[in-house]
């Protein structure tokens, strides 16, 4: 598939949400591309999933940024072949560092460079470890067991608007209980 027909499917996925993430975070191995980068050579020339670039364009189009959360070892590396697939600018934030926190040093960073709450991100990582400890900061995570693609972002959307959901739900339900207890303290004053 085509990364103009990978873009325009995910385009109608998107389209489908009413609650969509205000940015989307990508690892790089084994999520953007299937090859871990401290085993390659810069002198090589890289490539993505089949769907990677068509869904970076459809996020893109749709005003959702997207940003890189990657504990490569070899920033270098990293940076040149986002070079050499002319993706580098699309993001908002990269941080690519190599790091013992499971990306929660990562998250702290794009956080503060992009002021985005934790709740508005959606996440992708192939990782089990990293999508654990950046769910409990509040980030909705998807693990990808092949790489991103459309029924991972179908999954990760899907999950985000539910998450949405929960949370609009537990705000009125403590609205309605801050409500009744203000109510109470006025029959027992009275």
């Amino acid at each position: 598939m085509g990364d103009e027909k990978v873009k325009n499917e995910a385009l109608q996925m998107i389209g489908m949400f009413q609650a969509l993430p205000r940015l989307v975070v990508f690892d790089l191995d084994y999520t953007l591309w299937p090859f871990y980068c401290e085993c390659r050579s810069k002198y090589e020339t890289p490539s993505l999933y089949p769907h990677a670039k068509g869904i970076l364009y459809a996020l893109k189009e749709k005003g959702i940024d997207v940003a890189i959360a990657s504990r490569s070892p070899t920033a270098d590396i990293a940076r040149t072949f986002l070079d050499k697939l002319s993706i580098k600018s699309m993001f908002k934030a990269q941080e690519i560092f190599s790091s013992w926190t499971h990306k929660t040093e990562h998250f702290q960073r794009i956080h503060l460079r992009t002021e985005v709450p934790f709740n508005s991100m959606l996440f992708f990582d192939d990782e089990n470890g990293n999508i654990e400890a950046v769910s409990k900061m509040g980030v909705t995570s998807i693990l990808v067991g092949n790489g991103v693609n459309l029924g991972a972002l179908r999954q990760g959307l899907t999950k985000f608007s539910q998450n949405v959901n929960a949370a609009e739900k537990n705000k009125q339900k403590w609205l309605k209980f801050t409500q009744n207890s203000s109510s109470s303290d006025k029959k027992v004053q009275d």
